[in-house]
């Protein structure tokens, strides 16, 4: 396992550079000059203009652009935002529960109605459970990410009125919970306030079923069919001529051997998430990473973006890791197939 395990590590390492690499390019293909951006201001000219690019580097060739970036890096330094003034480390790390909260919440109800409906339309294929599923799966995957949330706001804000303003994770007149993780929820949890926690459930609902809806498709999709394909396997077979209950048989053969592939699906998924929460920030006003870093995209901030790109890839990376770990855990042959 420790061999898998170190395998697996330096496996990431040159796609994080990838994706360092990637960012830097990325940002600096952008259309419009940043220095320019930030110097449009009266009185602002060619010399000013020439001042800003040289204090933020731009003036400098690509190749030492990028390796002063990766020795700041290699520091801890990653950059400070033009448009804020901050160190980018400091903004991540504040709005970085936001993020976390809504994902998580998300994830979490995605898995709380995947993994029922898929066992039930596995255990009763071509019967309306499994028939709801891959309807619900088909239309997870048709429906745009931001889509499912500005319906969510026009049925059960605008029409409806069951839920609060979307503008973010509080209403204007609730007060935030004292601070210790920086989820609202689980702060309020702990302090005890039921009002406070109220609150945050009722504005965290719509973004989170938005994700819930993005996440379910494949999760139930891989849940039946593992399950579909476990089932129908000799040792399942054997298991139910022995004479073992049935629930015996489901958790103790069929799920444990369904799990990695559902989790490893679970990796991937909850990377796909990072990404769309760009897109559900943005429609909740939700003050998370992601809406920091596409306002940022937008005013050419290129700091803030990039660390933005390496916490995500970070974070995937982790998550991925855990995920490889738990696979071999329950089936050690891949540990010892890797080796």
């Amino acid at each position: 396992m420790a061999h898998f395990l170190a395998r697996r590590i330096l496996a990431l390492l040159p796609v994080l550079l990838g994706v360092l690499l990637a960012g830097f390019l990325l940002t600096r293909l952008l259309p419009g000059d940043p220095a320019v951006a930030f110097a449009n201001a009266p009185g602002a000219n060619a010399a000013t203009v020439a001042a800003l690019r040289a204090e933020l580097g731009l003036d400098q060739p690509l190749w030492r652009q990028f390796g002063g970036y990766l020795g700041r890096l290699a520091r801890g330094d990653l950059g400070q935002s033009v448009s804020t003034g901050q160190p980018v480390a400091a903004e991540l790390l504040r709005r970085l529960p936001a993020s976390a909260e809504l994902v998580l919440a998300g994830l979490g109800l995605a898995l709380l109605a995947a993994v029922p409906l898929g066992v039930l339309a596995a255990l009763r294929p071509g019967r309306w459970p499994d028939r709801l599923c891959r309807w619900l799966a088909a239309l997870g995957l048709s429906l745009p990410v931001f889509v499912s949330g500005l319906l969510l706001i026009e049925l059960f804000y605008l029409r409806l009125g069951w839920a609060p303003e979307p503008i973010g994770r509080l209403g204007p007149f609730d007060l935030p919970p004292p601070r210790v993780t920086g989820l609202h929820t689980l702060d309020a949890l702990l302090a005890g306030n039921g009002a406070g926690l109220a609150a945050a459930l009722r504005h965290l609902a719509l973004p989170a079923t938005a994700m819930a809806l993005f996440a379910f498709a494949p999760l139930a999709r891989t849940v039946r069919g593992a399950m579909l394909g476990v089932l129908a396997g000799a040792f399942v077979r054997t298991a139910r001529a022995a004479g073992l209950r049935r629930r015996t048989v489901l958790l103790a053969y069929a799920a444990r051997n369904a799990a990695p592939p559902v989790l490893t699906v679970l990796g991937l998924v909850f990377a796909n998430l990072l990404g769309a929460n760009v897109l559900v920030e943005q429609v909740f006003a939700w003050p998370g990473i992601g809406s920091f870093a596409l306002g940022a995209l937008l005013a050419l901030d290129y700091a803030p973006v990039q660390g933005f790109l390496l916490l995500v890839a970070l974070l995937a990376a982790a998550v991925n890791l855990l995920v490889d770990l738990l696979c071999a855990w329950l089936d050690p042959r891949l540990a010892a197939a890797d080796g």
